[in-house]
């Protein structure tokens, strides 16, 4: 039986510009991505699916999710420094032995399934969390990352403006669980509704990775002004090693 399954639909965007992609380690190491490409265009689409397929043998090489988006981000980042590029959002996550590692920058989410209650394991690098809503604003723009896959920016320099670093990361001991990757165009319309994501995890993983995009769309559609951005998850069902 197959243990994961993406889903993408468009929306109302002109190019798909959100990527997937899987690795396998020589030792069994397994890693996970999803990126989401900043801008509508066939250059950031084209990037973006060469930069999760890269991301992804670099996480399942070294085995852990730190080591290889920080590698992938380092090369990014000097590459930024002498040539325009796009860049992405991104979340991968890694399943080694008895532990899975998550590391992110941007906006994108990792979920994770356990015992029917949805635990959200990424914090948003945007700017709603530099400047939460509060009685006197509305907070920050929650569409403006304030780090990602691509920019030249260290550690320390995104710290320093906006209060977390580049790159953050969580570690958990791995459990009979499903895991969820998603773009904020899945996540987000689905919040906003107050829906649970929880309950739209449910299910083999092929039908519900699609059911999840198309509830996505549908309700960003469903309100006024509406649009629909790219909507794309990837779940996975976990288990530690014996």
């Amino acid at each position: 039986m197959r243990t994961h399954a993406t889903a993408q639909l468009i929306g109302d965007r002109t190019h798909q510009c959100d990527a997937t992609a899987t690795a396998t380690g020589p030792d069994g190491t397994r890693a996970y991505v999803l990126l989401d490409g900043i801008g509508s265009t066939q250059e950031v689409r084209d990037w973006t699916r060469t930069a999760a397929r890269r991301l992804a043998r670099s996480a399942a090489y070294h085995g852990d999710a730190e080591t290889g988006l920080r590698t992938q981000y380092d090369r990014y980042a000097a590459d930024a420094l002498w040539v325009s590029q796009p860049d992405a959002c991104a979340v991968v996550a890694v399943t080694a032995g008895r532990w899975l590692t998550i590391a992110w920058c941007g906006d994108v989410r990792a979920y994770l399934l356990v015992r029917g209650t949805a635990l959200r394991l990424t914090q948003d690098h945007n700017l709603r969390r530099v400047s939460p809503p509060s009685d006197l604003h509305g907070g920050g723009d929650r569409n403006v990352v304030t780090s990602c896959l691509g920019a030249p920016e260290t550690d320390q320099a995104v710290k320093d403006r906006y209060g977390h670093p580049a790159i953050e990361t969580t570690t958990r001991l791995l459990e009979d669980s499903r895991l969820l990757l998603a773009s904020d165009g899945a996540y987000e319309p689905l919040e906003d509704a107050g829906r649970n994501v929880s309950d739209f995890l449910v299910g083999e993983p092929g039908e519900t990775a699609r059911h999840f995009v198309s509830a996505a769309v549908d309700t960003a559609r469903a309100v006024p002004d509406p649009f629909a951005d790219n909507a794309t998850v990837l779940i996975a069902d976990l288990k530690p090693a014996t």
